[in-house]
């Protein structure tokens, strides 16, 4: 494999990469600085983010989902990711590249437990699909009242990005795909009761306008501090789909 397809491989790759609190792909939201392949194999990746303050957890979640995934691919025979500008840069990079995982670079700072911050988030980007998804379907059909969504299954929805989305969120939660489940569930896979389902879906509705806000947010910041990150950037196909969020890159 030449450098050139190699690079294109592990690009593709890092967009299989998600922020985990803004449920989109590293690479639509600019934070691939650069990346770098070479003929014996060598893949190196420099990611930035909006501020020198983010979350450290999230900041190493994404460097380290990074490094998973170039790792794993063909033709790669060392991968190293190096997270620019941020406080907690020395230390994330040193435990990336001595492959010693988020207890063994952060030590007792490390109180929480990684994988359990991950599924809170996929619970949250769960609601958020879902909400998307109902939401198209009643702006579709004005007739169709809010509590009318409990008899709405997988097979009802249209082939839409954002149903897409949707089974993809279902499967990080380990929750059904089958085209007869129901869409309208909470996070382990329950249907809702009629009568809650407004209120549920009002819940639903404010989780996905705080994700796509904080992501629209955080692509402005990113553009402030790197003004070329503007060209790196891709507008949220499922935020623009649904008519609420605006994307620009001034």
């Amino acid at each position: 494999m030449s450098p050139e397809e190699l690079e294109r491989a592990a690009r593709a790759a890092l967009g299989e990469v998600l922020d985990p609190e803004l449920d989109e792909p590293i690479t639509d939201l600019g934070f691939v600085r650069s990346l770098d392949a070479t003929a014996d194999g060598v893949v190196t990746a420099h990611l930035r983010l909006p501020t020198s303050f983010c979350a450290p957890n999230f900041a190493y979640l994404m460097a380290s989902d990074a490094k998973d995934v170039l790792s794993a691919l063909p033709g790669v025979a060392a991968a190293e990711v190096l997270l620019d500008d941020h406080h907690d840069s020395e230390l994330i990079n040193r435990g990336l590249r001595a492959d010693a995982g988020y207890r063994g670079t952060f030590g007792d700072e490390a109180e929480e437990d990684l994988e359990e911050l991950r599924r809170t988030f996929r619970r949250k980007a769960h609601a958020a699909a879902m909400e998307r998804c109902l939401g198209l379907l009643l702006k579709a059909d004005p007739a169709l009242a809010e509590e009318d969504l409990v008899g709405v299954t997988i097979a009802d929805l249209p082939a839409t990005p954002a149903t897409r989305s949707l089974l993809e969120r279902r499967a990080d939660l380990g929750l059904s795909t089958d085209p007869s489940s129901p869409v309208l569930v909470d996070d382990r896979g329950r249907p809702h009761p009629r009568d809650e389902v407004p209120f549920r879906l009002r819940f639903a509705r404010a989780v996905r306008i705080s994700i796509e806000g904080n992501a629209h947010f955080c692509r402005g910041l990113l553009r402030t501090r790197y003004p070329e990150s503007a060209a790196d950037q891709t507008p949220r196909a499922r935020a623009a789909a649904h008519g609420e969020i605006e994307e620009n890159a001034s």
